[in-house]
């Protein structure tokens, strides 16, 4: 018996000594919190989209501004011409102007052509407005979908938190596990060298010892996968992280009762802003229709190798580029295309479906949240409940193990007996960090479908 719990000192310490030096680089949740916040590349790409959604804004309200068109241009070409109408080419038109003459003539002369005009639409009926709106409906629906991912994000990270903390503990649980099976084996190994003990007893310690060690090697491979999962919602993948436990496995949470919270859930806000976004580009499609107001003004200067005064021909350079003639036009113009209105109002019914089509959506999301709210809820009470048996659970199979060692060490029974009360308590250990765990998981579950992380963290201790 001396021997033995000697043999249970020596392990004791060795298992405890590595546990204090990870500590001193073990992390909090807030601090993962915070990495992830930062440093998560899809997080990124939604501030990214924000900011072109702001520059769109700033894109739109120029259609506020007149438009200033200035060109300058030197020609070599001929100018022979005839009297009549003609028709533009697709809206490219080659000026017909020229001497009206009973013979062609190929000699090219030189020409300039200076022109500056201002188009200001200083009266569109809400188009350009109906645009602004709609520029900024999809900023606010950017703004949403980025709050509603990250909040998605961080209850990913505090998730990914708690199994690696469950899944670290659960190693705790079968190092200790597999010192007592270490402990056992070499027990039984004594005393079956000495002949107090069959020889089948040193054969089903030595696969309890097996067992244990591969629950140890299998929960580690669990272990090392969760941290991996862990570091890549933190945007830096490591092979190692040691979390904190902090308040987890010390306290259980209180319950709170929210009725329809889950109405202030992110994802309904971001369905919402769907909806407000499609209205608003349906309006602008719909004002699109309407005429234009404009105010006019433009001047232009021409000069030609072809003299003004009595038609010769100059084919220099200098006389082709030197203005003969100077213009100006100011007015007031009305645009409106009126056969643009079957293709508008084809393109309102297509805005007004995709309204449809995200109203939808937005109540699938309400069913999904409600329901999520709900099943959280029920998980919270369950597992609180469980959390509170399995110390009852516990407390027996320590006394069960001790009677069994006992007993064992009597030989008032056989080793597949204390084999099975090994197990019994190595099943409630881990029964008690899963369950626990579970409870946080469970309000986590609760706050993420309530679209409030704090109802979580107030309850964690710093």
């Amino acid at each position: 018996m001396f021997c033995l719990r000697k043999t249970f000192s020596y392990l004791a310490i060795a298992f405890l000594l590595p546990g204090f030096a990870a500590n001193a680089q073990t992390v909090k949740l807030q601090q993962v919190l915070e990495e992830g916040t930062l440093n998560f590349p899809f997080l990124k790409s939604k501030q990214a989209e924000i900011r072109s959604a702001e520059m769109r804004i700033k894109s739109v309200k120029t259609d506020y501004l007149p438009t200033l068109v200035i060109q300058d241009q030197y020609t070599f070409s001929t100018n022979n011409s005839v009297a009549g109408a003609f028709w533009p080419n697709e809206g490219s038109a080659i000026s017909p102007s020229g001497g009206i003459r009973p013979e062609n003539i190929y000699t090219g002369v030189f020409g300039s052509f200076t022109t500056a005009l201002v188009d200001w639409r200083v009266f569109n009926f809400g188009k350009v407005k109906a645009n602004v709106n709609a520029a900024k409906a999809d900023l606010t629906r950017t703004q949403a979908d980025y709050e509603n991912e990250l909040f998605q994000h961080q209850v990913r990270i505090a998730d990914a938190y708690l199994v690696l903390l469950i899944n670290q503990k659960l190693v705790d649980a079968q190092r200790q596990n597999l010192k007592r099976a270490l402990v056992f084996k070499q027990v039984t190994d004594a005393a079956v060298s000495s002949g107090m003990r069959p020889g089948v007893d040193s054969s089903l310690a030595a696969a309890e010892y097996a067992k244990a060690r591969l629950s140890l090697l299998e929960s580690q491979r669990s272990e090392k996968a969760q941290a991996l999962r862990l570091t890549e919602l933190t945007g830096q993948i490591r092979d190692s992280i040691e979390v904190d436990s902090m308040g987890f496995y010390s306290i259980l949470p209180a319950v709170t009762n929210q009725v329809d919270s889950y109405l202030k859930n992110p994802a309904l806000r971001f369905s919402q802003t769907q909806i407000d976004a499609s209205n608003a580009r349906s309006l602008a499609v719909k004002r699109s229709y309407l005429p234009s107001v404009s105010i006019l003004g433009a001047g232009w200067a021409r000069g030609s190798g072809v003299s003004n005064k009595d038609d010769s021909f100059r084919t220099d350079f200098v006389s082709g580029v030197n203005y003969q003639v100077y213009n100006y036009l100011f007015g007031i113009s009305t645009r409106w295309n009126l056969t643009n209105i079957l293709k508008v109002r084809n393109d309102y019914k297509t805005e007004q479906f995709q309204v449809e089509r995200f109203k939808e959506l937005y109540q699938t999301q309400k069913l999904q949240v409600d329901r999520q709210s709900r099943e959280a809820e029920m998980q919270l009470q369950l597992s609180l409940e469980q959390a509170r048996l399995t110390p009852v659970q516990l407390n027996a199979a320590q006394r069960a193990f001790n009677q069994a060692q006992a007993r064992y060490q009597s030989g008032l029974t056989d080793l597949f007996t204390l084999a099975q009360s090994v197990n019994a308590l190595n099943r409630a250990e881990v029964d008690k960090f899963v369950t626990n765990g579970n409870v946080w998981r469970a309000l986590l579950m609760k706050a993420a479908a309530a679209g409030d992380l704090s109802i979580f963290l107030n309850q964690v201790a710093n």
